[in-house]
């Protein structure tokens, strides 16, 4: 074999060898770059869902302690559990908080409230004020249930 063809082959390996390593460490990059950022991400979805099941203890103990309206924290609290725990929006004694939401989730709240006819607004405050009436029982033992339920 000529010498020329020889180092015609030696340059082209070493060349190749150097676009091999090259590629290698680009993916390598990118792997790391990925796991960096699936890491980052896990992170934030378990604080995430620490302080969802946190807020979900601090309402329950709020209606435990009579604190807080049971119409408000029925919605506050299938809110928390839709992304929580869907599953025990079906399961007694939590299908309550399932139940009143589906009942008052009508209602104006926020700037629509405050935009409605006061008589219209009066109006609903006694259905809703009726709705936590007829519930006040269940939805104090589902917030009991709540606060000792583990997620």
């Amino acid at each position: 074999m000529p010498q020329w063809l020889q180092w015609t082959l030696i340059i082209g390996g070493a060349v190749a060898i150097a676009l091999l390593a090259g590629f290698i460490v680009r993916q390598l990059r990118t792997l790391q770059a990925s796991k960096r950022r699936q890491a980052k991400t896990e992170t934030f979805q378990r604080e995430r869902h620490a302080s969802m099941v946190e807020s979900l203890q601090v309402l329950a103990m709020a209606v435990e302690a009579d604190q807080m309206e049971y119409s408000e924290a029925c919605l506050r609290i299938k809110g928390l559990l839709d992304h929580v725990k869907p599953e025990l929006l079906k399961q007694p004694p939590f299908e309550v908080f399932q139940e009143v939401h589906d009942l008052i989730q009508h209602m104006p709240t926020h700037q629509a409230r405050q935009d409605t006819d006061t008589r219209f607004v009066e109006k609903m405050d006694k259905e809703r004020l009726a709705v936590e009436e007829a519930h006040a029982d269940r939805i104090r033992k589902a917030a009991v249930a709540l606060r000792q339920q583990t997620f």
